[in-house]
C-alpha cells in the first residue's frame, strides 16, 4: 500500500526532507501544500510530487491524501493537528511537538479523539548508529550504565520566528536540542532530575539562549550530559555521543555510518547502514504503523516527555538550582 503523505509548508527542510526520502516513492506518494500556491508547485515538480496545493486546508481535504507531514513552526502546530484531525488525515509532526505542555497535550487530546495516528519526528531516534547502540546497551554490551554525554557545535543564526522567544519558546535547547533530550532518554532512560545553565551569549542580536549546558540524573542514578551551543566557531562535523557503563563505552557521531565500541582493551568499529539523517527509516515507521493499525514507535507521549525535559532545564537556568521531573 502506497501512503499519500502531504508536507504542509515549503520551507528549507521540507526540501532536504523531499531528497532524503526518495528511496521510499514505492511506499510514499508525496504531495506539496503551501499557502503560496506557486512555491507548492514548484516543490512538486522538482521533487517529483503527485500534486500541490495553495492552502493546508485543501491538502486536508483531498482523498489522495492520507496523512500530513507538519513542517511548520511549532507555535502553529496546534492549529494544523486540529486541521488534520477534522479531516481524519494521520499526522508525522515536525519536533517539538508545542512550545508548551498544554499544546502539546491539548495536540494528543485531538489526535485521540479523531482517532488518528500522531507520531512526532524525532528523527535522531532513527538514526543507525542510535539504533545500533540501544541494541547494545539492552544487550548489556556496556554493563550497568554510568554516564552519557551529547555535544554539538554548529554555527547557526537564528532568524524569523527562531529568533522570536515567544514564538519559539526559547532557543538552541527547545529547537535543536531537544534532539539530544531525546536521544539520551531512549538510550539512558528518562530522568527524574535536571540542572542547567546557559552558556554566555556568542552570537549578537538574538532574543533567546545561543547555548545550553544540561546535566541530568536518572533514579538509577545514570548521569546526561548535553552540551548543544550555536556558535561562530567551526561546527562539530556531527553531534558526538558517548555512553559509558561499567563494563564498556560506545561512542558514534550522529548521521556516520559507524559505532565503536570498546571493552576497555580492545575497540571494535561496527560499520552500519549510510543515513545521515535517519528520516526514511522513521517515515517508513510512521507508514507502517498506519498499515498495521499499531501505535508509532515515536508517540505523542514520548515527544510529551521530551518537551517536559527541555521546559524544565529552562526552569533551572532561571532559578538556578536542579528541578525535579514528575
Amino acid at each position: 500500500m502506497s501512503l499519500g503523505l502531504c508536507v504542509l509548508g515549503c520551507g528549507a527542510f521540507a526540501a532536504t526532507f523531499a531528497k532524503t526520502i526518495g528511496s521510499l516513492r514505492g511506499e510514499i506518494d508525496l504531495y506539496f501544500a503551501s499557502r503560496d500556491a506557486g512555491r507548492a508547485r514548484r516543490y512538486a515538480a522538482e521533487f517529483n510530487g503527485r500534486d500541490a496545493f495553495g492552502s493546508y486546508e485543501a491538502a486536508a481535504a483531498d482523498p489522495r491524501v492520507n496523512a500530513l507531514y507538519i513542517c511548520t513552526p511549532h507555535h502553529l502546530h496546534l492549529e494544523h493537528v486540529a486541521l488534520a484531525a477534522r479531516r481524519g488525515k494521520h499526522v508525522l509532526l515536525e519536533k517539538p511537538i508545542a512550545g508548551t505542555l498544554a499544546d502539546a497535550r491539548e495536540i494528543m487530546k485531538r489526535a485521540e479523539s479523531a482517532g488518528i495516528n500522531l507520531m512526532v519526528a524525532e528523527n535522531y531516534r532513527y538514526l543507525s548508529a542510535v539504533q545500533k547502540a540501544k541494541e547494545l546497551v539492552e544487550q548489556g554490551r556496556v554493563g550497568q550504565l554510568r554516564l552519557i554525554q551529547l555535544q554539538e557545535q554548529y554555527p547557526f543564526q537564528p532568524s524569523g520566528w527562531r529568533n522570536d522567544a515567544s514564538l519559539n519558546g526559547g532557543g538552541v535547547l527547545i529547537d535543536g536540542g531537544i534532539h539530544k533530550a531525546s536521544v539520551l532518554a531512549f538510550l539512558a532512560g528518562r530522568p527524574n532530575q535536571v540542572y542547567a545553565q546557559r552558556v554566555p551569549p556568542g552570537l549578537p542580536g538574538l532574543d533567546a539562549e545561543d547555548g545550553v549546558v544540561v546535566m541530568t540524573r536518572s533514579s538509577e542514578g545514570v548521569i546526561g550530559l548535553i552540551n548543544h551551543t550555536w556558535s561562530i566557531a567551526p561546527s562539530t562535523e556531527r553531534p558526538w555521543v558517548s555512553v559509558l557503563g561499567t563494563e564498556g563505552s560506545l561512542y558514534f557521531e550522529m548521521g556516520r555510518p559507524w559505532l565503536k565500541v570498546s571493552d576497555g582493551i580492545r575497540e571494535e568499529l561496527l560499520e552500519l547502514p549510510d543515513d545521515v539523517r535517519g528520516l526514511a527509516p522513521m517515515v517508513r515507521e510512521f507508514r507502517d504503523s498506519i498499515i498495521q493499525g499499531r501505535e508509532p514507535t515515536m508517540p505523542g507521549k514520548e515527544a510529551i516527555a521530551d518537551l517536559t525535559l527541555v521546559l524544565k532545564a529552562y526552569e533551572s537556568v532561571e532559578s538556578g538550582q536542579p528541578v525535579f521531573l514528575e
